[in-house]
């Protein structure tokens, strides 16, 4: 019987198990070549693409961003207008979006790669503070445009020198390469450019995350911008604050501290130096003849070499040189901040706040070389915060090189350095309800962000601690205000209570003493103003030093 029972289940898993074995050859009949255009129209969500509002205020984000570098970059004040229509019925989640920028324009040889072709631009290669760093910002709001529509995007360029170009133009995501739909030269003296398409399957919001709401961020953050919006309820103009540019952006050199060893290898090979020596002084910052020698006793190799004929292990016995060596930090000039006093005038113009402070601190390193610098500012009643059915709420306001990040703000190191504090310590009772505008923009040659859709900003902890002592320096002062407003508050409560019962006060006074009783509430009503005054907010001297002796005890 048991040899019986045996022999069905070793039928049964005969049966089972498969009837031969598939080759390799038969495994990889299906390989293929997968170009980057491909990747991104089955992983849109790569590039923020994802959700209806989110999606529509993506495509703004990358064609605003896009528009400001070039502005800022040619010398020339933003003047940028976005419209938004709806097309159909609401049920339709169809849109049309354009965007027009008084930049320099494209020149026609690069127009069809800028807006046709993803990793193409004039940023990723360069270490400069821009907005966009990827190549994939016009391009990807073109793929996304016909996954969604069926049609091409229309682009308007011009450079001013009596010839704009006009296209219609799509993605070939098989080739990879920018495909034409229709294209002419016109006569006309315009410049900047102009994009325009169409979207469906997406949502517009005046709300919290939508393309109004990216718009009125990127004007506190760019005051020199001028930016009309346009949608179904009218026209909005957020005028620019100042009429000077910021100072242009310096390309910086990489830092020794700060690169990796294929990195060193890529620019090793491609560089004009005779010599490894002569590379590393000329090619990366704060390598001089002395650290040339230093790093000469560390390698086992001769730096007097061709930086071409390079190897792996050379390459990366330099990085790992570089990591014993002490260096200077890297050159701040290459990082361009909006500054204190130019945050808090954009605060003040856009929400109109009681009390208002911006702190930008020294400029720091992060991952061993790469430099970054923190500013925050706090806005606190008036307008500020976010207004709600329940009254304004705290938010944060994140930027990154003056670029607002509306989404992901959970995963965003500026979100957990700003929850890290103790607020009650600063008489803020209640965070999430209160009138606070927190403005947090990071400055960088390289942001690291956590996706290509460039919404969130990794946990470095050297990030997250410049947040964290912003914040703080800019909350001694707000404690100090905030308590002069509760102190006030106070003293009115009592100065009422008081003045409630001075007639009652003065009758019984006035029979007991005779003297009338208009007399007795003038004088009764002296003694109250003598008592409490008519300023309340004045903080007293010895409280101020023991919050500011307090607060540099918790940094």
């Amino acid at each position: 019987m048991a040899e019986k029972t045996k022999q069905k289940a070793k039928t049964k898993g005969e049966e089972e198990g498969p009837s031969k074995e598939v080759s390799a050859e038969e495994l990889f009949k299906e390989f293929r070549e997968v170009n980057v255009a491909q990747f991104f129209s089955k992983n849109k969500q790569y590039l923020g693409y994802v959700g209806k509002i989110k999606s529509l205020t993506t495509v703004v984000h990358e064609l605003v961003s896009n528009s400001l570098d070039a502005c800022e970059e040619a010398k020339i004040l933003p003047d940028i207008k976005v419209k938004i229509e709806q097309l159909g019925q609401k049920e339709d989640e169809h849109f049309k979006v354009t965007v027009e920028d008084n930049g320099p324009g494209i020149p026609e040889a690069n127009i069809e790669k800028v807006f046709g072709q993803l990793l193409a631009g004039t940023k990723f290669h360069r270490n400069i503070q821009l907005r966009g760093q990827q190549g994939i910002g016009a391009s990807g709001a073109v793929l996304f445009s016909q996954m969604t529509s069926g049609k091409p995007t229309h682009i308007k360029s011009g450079t001013g020198k009596g010839k704009v170009i006009e296209l219609q133009i799509m993605l070939d995501t098989k080739a990879g390469a920018p495909k034409i739909v229709d294209k002419k030269v016109v006569a006309s003296d315009f410049r900047g450019t102009v994009f325009s398409a169409e979207f469906k399957g997406v949502q517009y919001s005046k709300g919290q995350r939508g393309a109004y709401e990216y718009v009125r961020w990127t004007a506190a953050a760019n005051p020199h911008a001028k930016i009309k919006f346009k949608d179904a309820e009218g026209d909005t103009t957020f005028d620019r604050v100042i009429k000077e540019l910021p100072p242009r952006p310096v390309e910086t050199k990489p830092h020794p501290s700060g690169i990796e060893t294929h990195d060193l290898l890529e620019l090793a090979h491609h560089s004009s130096a005779h010599k490894v020596s002569g590379f590393l002084v000329n090619e990366l910052t704060r390598v001089s003849a002395d650290k040339v020698a230093e790093i000469q006793k560390l390698v086992n190799f001769d730096l007097g070499i061709s930086p071409k004929k390079l190897e792996w292990a050379q390459s990366e016995q330099l990085a790992q040189a570089f990591k014993k060596i002490k260096w200077m930090a890297p050159p701040a000039t290459g990082l361009i901040p909006i500054g204190e006093k130019l945050v808090e005038k954009a605060l003040k113009n856009l929400l109109e706040p009681e009390f208002v402070m911006a702190r930008t601190r020294d400029p720091k390193v992060y991952k061993g070389g790469i430099p970054f610098l923190v500013e925050v500012g706090i806005a606190y009643g008036g307008n500020a915060g976010r207004e709600t059915a329940e009254g304004r709420k705290m938010e944060i306001m994140r930027f990154a090189n003056r670029a607002p990040l509306l989404f992901d703000a959970g995963s965003c190191v500026t979100s957990s350095a700003i929850s890290s504090l103790d607020w009650k310590r600063y008489y803020v009772q209640d965070l999430e309800n209160s009138p606070l505008s927190i403005f947090i923009n990071l400055i960088s040659t390289h942001v690291p962000y956590t996706s290509a859709g460039k919404q969130s900003i990794a946990e470095e902890d050297e990030v997250y601690e410049e947040i964290r002592f912003a914040a703080m320096q800019i909350l001694r002062d707000l404690q100090l205000f905030l308590g002069g407003k509760r102190r006030a508050a106070d003293q009115a409560e009592k100065k009422r209570i008081f003045e409630k019962y001075i007639p009652e006060t003065a009758k019984a006074l006035s029979k007991l003493t005779g003297e009338k009783e208009e007399v007795l509430i003038k004088k009764l009503e002296k003694l109250v103003i003598d008592r409490f005054g008519k300023d309340f907010s004045k903080e007293p001297e010895e409280e101020k030093e023991e919050v500011e002796e307090g607060e540099t005890s918790e940094e």
